[in-house]
């Protein structure tokens, strides 16, 4: 039996994954968690095989806690399903060490496929991302190019900024200073080639993948 650890803040998103997954008769739902420090325990604990992680967890610094995740479990295989779409977290989750990352509107069928692939040992992206990005227009392939050589802290401040967030807020949630976060937008303005913030925050929704 594989054993699969869920950390998720939404009561309804572990009770579905469990329900999933423990139909298929293979997987052992070992636990069960709402925020970081619980998420630490129980990876010392219950030594999962894979854990099913939200990145918005409270209490965890985004992507950069996989690091960290990796670094201290590294026979823990990490698939991150969250509320994000895709192109905004995707690429950077699995160069810090996810196996997989799925949003929330993915199929039970996809998310079944997922946890079995990472389960064996290997790396699932969904192939509507290339699929997307290949039939979009030049400005969005121009954009998604751009997108790709921002560092995961620059996503992370960009993401925070297109969902309203003040400097203030992004400062606390990522833990870092408001002076920091200034030259993070600073550089996110250079890097997309847009002149102020509200130009930069459409850019980033135009990555984003919305139901159809």
């Amino acid at each position: 039996m594989t054993k699969i650890l869920i950390a998720d803040h939404h009561p309804i998103t572990r009770m579905g994954i469990s329900s999933l997954l423990e139909k298929e008769g293979v997987y052992e739902i070992v636990g069960k968690v709402t925020n970081g420090k619980d998420l630490f325990r129980a990876l010392k604990t219950k030594n999962p095989d894979v854990l099913i992680l939200e990145i918005d967890l409270p209490e965890i610094n985004g992507i950069t806690a996989l690091r960290t995740i990796k670094s201290e479990n590294p026979g823990t295989k990490i698939l991150i399903l969250s509320c994000h779409p895709e192109e905004m977290y995707a690429l950077n989750a699995i160069k810090a060490g996810a196996a997989a990352y799925l949003s929330k509107t993915a199929s039970t069928e996809i998310l079944s496929e997922a946890v079995h692939q990472v389960a064996r040992g290997g790396i699932y992206l969904n192939k509507e991302i290339s699929e997307k990005i290949n039939s979009g227009t030049t400005r969005s392939n121009n954009l998604v190019s751009r997108y790709k050589k921002l560092s995961t802290r620059e996503i992370e401040v960009l993401n925070l900024l297109s969902t309203g967030k003040r400097n203030k807020d992004i400062a606390e949630a990522l833990d870092i200073n408001e002076k920091t976060v200034s030259t993070y937008k600073t550089r996110l303005l250079k890097k997309l080639r847009v002149d102020n913030l509200a130009d930069l925050i459409n850019q980033s929704r135009l990555l984003q993948i919305r139901p159809t």
